[in-house]
């Protein structure tokens, strides 16, 4: 059994569905269901008795340690994140209280628990932290991508909150001995993305006849990487990483912003044209940059490539293509997510059975 933080979200929410669709070991989901977590997106899970679903906060010592107790887990894998740049810079509390404090008391509570497992137990187990590439800073064009010892340098609240996480990960483990592994991945984009992110942004927009807003001259350029392929890296790093280790985590697909809308545009007008016959670039805006706005990000994968076996399955042009697709075949999960409709799921289906 492992542990799953912030698995209602994007990432965590593919992460459990995959990994319950490639084993039955089961998987007690932890997430504090704030704006972003969706528990929709774990609707095909909703009764699979190995999905466990427990509405907590990673902040909470006392809830986690119970769970640990009770469930027992072999693993801890850890998505829970505040994670939006420009939510960061309106109001950057949050990201210190659940991304430095909540990772803080997660911490905190798995070294007690770990502590107190038996010898064989306790070298078996490990605690994963999901990380970004965002830690590193800006790379300037034709510097070298991002390694696993490129220095430190977040320019953003949200970027200096998950910078703080990895360091208490990286002490934990050289100071108590704790099993821990790192991961910091690229840009993820596929489905069940919170429409506040570039892609969802662009098709949701598009599709009901709004502006598709581009901070700037859209040429900030970002490294892309299809959440199914992140999720397979995590599995591996799991499974085969060796504590204390970090692994990067990209997909071979550095893009800058404009040109990604104009390949999502590009496939809306193949897909679902416009009835009037126009093209959908022509929703295209260009807005006031935001502060602090980092010009490039890129990964090199190589170590994990070399050393786990892991490099993406998907080109962009595959996962962008099923990624268009899986939104024009679930439009009542837009509605709800617009709505905040998708909020009803947590009384109809999983409050009862966590009273």
């Amino acid at each position: 059994m492992i542990l799953v933080t912030g698995g209602a979200g994007f990432i965590g929410a593919n992460f459990v569905l995959d990994w319950l669709a490639a084993s039955d070991e089961p998987v007690i989901n932890l997430d504090k269901l704030t704006y972003a977590g969706n528990l929709e997106n774990l609707a095909s899970v909703v009764d699979d008795e190995r999905h466990i679903f427990i509405r907590a906060d990673i902040g909470d010592p006392e809830q986690v340690a119970g769970l640990l107790k009770r469930y027992q887990p072999r693993a801890v894998v850890n998505f829970a994140a505040e994670s939006h740049v420009d939510r960061s810079i309106h109001g950057p509390e949050d990201f210190i209280q659940t991304n430095i404090v909540g990772t803080f008391r997660l911490l905190e509570a798995v070294r007690s628990y770990w502590d107190k497992l038996g010898s064989s137990r306790k070298h078996a187990f490990r605690f994963l932290h999901v990380s970004t590439d965002e830690v590193y800073g800006s790379l300037r064009a034709g510097a070298p991508a991002f390694s696993e010892t490129h220095r430190y340098e977040p320019n953003s609240p949200y970027s200096a909150s998950k910078a703080a996480s990895d360091h208490l990960v990286r002490a934990y483990h050289h100071t108590y001995g704790l099993p821990m592994l790192t991961t910091n991945c690229s840009n993820n984009y596929g489905p069940y993305q919170f429409p506040e992110k570039l892609i969802p942004l662009m098709i949701i927009n598009a599709l009901a006849g709004k502006p598709l807003p581009v901070y700037g001259d859209g040429r900030q350029i970002r490294d892309w990487l299809y959440v199914k392929d992140h999720c397979r890296a995590v599995r591996h790093v799991l499974a085969e990483g060796s504590p204390g280790e970090i692994y990067n985590i990209g997909g071979w697909n550095e893009k800058a912003n404009i040109d990604i809308v104009n390949i999502v545009c590009g496939l809306l007008d193949e897909l679902r044209p416009r009835t009037d016959g126009k093209r959908y670039c022509e929703q295209i805006a260009f807005v006031t940059d935001r502060p602090g706005h980092d010009r490039r990000y890129a990964i090199d994968a190589r170590k994990i490539e070399r050393e786990l076996g892991w490099k993406p399955a998907e080109t962009f042009e595959s996962g962008i293509r099923k990624t268009v697709m899986w939104y024009l075949q679930n439009p009542d999960w837009i509605d709800n997510v617009h709505s905040g409709a998708y909020r009803a799921w947590i009384e109809k289906n999983y409050a009862e059975r966590n009273r």
